[in-house]
């Protein structure tokens, strides 16, 4: 890739311009990280000393083509650039898959958090989407082996190029189905499953954002009348599916804690809890098998 060089005053010319025209300076800003190699660290350096030049990966016209795309349109930066930064890696992302989520590293963190750190295990990431928490346990847990599993051979496509890519030498297989069906050979042996379902209402999937609604994948965000169909799938087989010990995650709408957490507790499932995101909402649910 070219690498362009230019002033320091030439770009923040160009900022203001591009902000004048609409959007958020922080999503400009993640475009100058992602899409022109400008670290956020160097772009608050220029504010102090004007007379650095800089170097992008990509023009200055290439650039407010993007964001007049994403003005314009709605569209995601993300989907405009094909990437997206998840922990400690950027990932390929695509409209074949919800885009990863801040407070999903959270479901991760937790995950990680409560594990008895026993050498070797089996985990399992339902509705994987672009793979990014299968992603993250594979190369967290090495000496695990993993399962992915999602209904959407696109998605699918996209997990598995993630993985090949960011954890090619981690134990995982990849399964296209409905939630645990696909992993029935391995049922009674999950040792750690974590799910991000489709959670939003019917009734509030026209309330959202247009950069979500018009170009995300519906199949990953409509979880039915109350929300909770994904869910109900999930924790129904939670009991045959996990070993004993074994632990499940799921991360859920911001006023379905109560809901899940008794779901859980209905199935059988013990030392049921929930964990709150960064502004202290419930937004993740945690049990385990007796």
């Amino acid at each position: 890739m070219a690498l362009l060089e230019l002033s320091a005053a030439e770009l923040m010319a160009w900022r203001r311009a591009q902000l004048a025209a609409g959007g958020r300076a922080v999503d400009l800003d993640w475009l100058l990280d992602l899409g022109g190699g400008l670290r956020w660290s160097v772009l608050q350096q220029l504010y102090l000393d004007p007379r650095r030049s800089v170097v992008l990966e990509r023009s200055l016209e290439q650039l407010a083509i993007i964001w007049k795309q994403h003005l314009d349109n709605h569209t995601p930066l993300q989907h405009l650039i094909g990437r997206c930064p998840w922990r400690d890696v950027v990932l390929e992302v695509s409209s074949a898959a919800l885009i990863p989520r801040q407070e999903t590293e959270l479901l991760v963190d937790f995950a990680l958090q409560g594990l008895t750190r026993q050498p070797f295990g089996c985990w399992a990431d339902l509705g994987t989407g672009s793979g990014a928490i299968a992603v993250a346990l594979a190369r967290a847990l090495p000496d695990w082996s993993g399962h992915a599993v999602d209904c959407s051979l696109e998605a699918l496509a996209l997990a598995e190029r993630n993985l090949q890519r960011l954890a090619p030498h981690a134990l995982w297989q990849l399964h296209q189905g409905s939630w645990w069906a696909p992993l029935r050979p391995w049922w009674g042996e999950l040792s750690l499953v974590l799910a991000n379902p489709p959670y939003i209402p019917d009734a509030v999937l026209d309330q959202l954002q247009p950069v979500v609604r018009d170009h995300e994948p519906h199949l990953a965000l409509c979880g039915g009348h109350d929300g909770l169909n994904a869910c109900r799938h999930v924790i129904d087989g939670a009991m045959q599916a996990l070993e004993p010990g074994g632990w499940l995650l799921l991360e859920h709408h911001h006023d379905q804690s109560d809901a899940v957490l008794d779901l859980m507790s209905q199935q059988g499932l013990q030392e049921v809890t929930y964990k709150s995101d960064l502004l202290g909402i419930r937004r993740f649910a945690m049990a385990r098998h007796p």
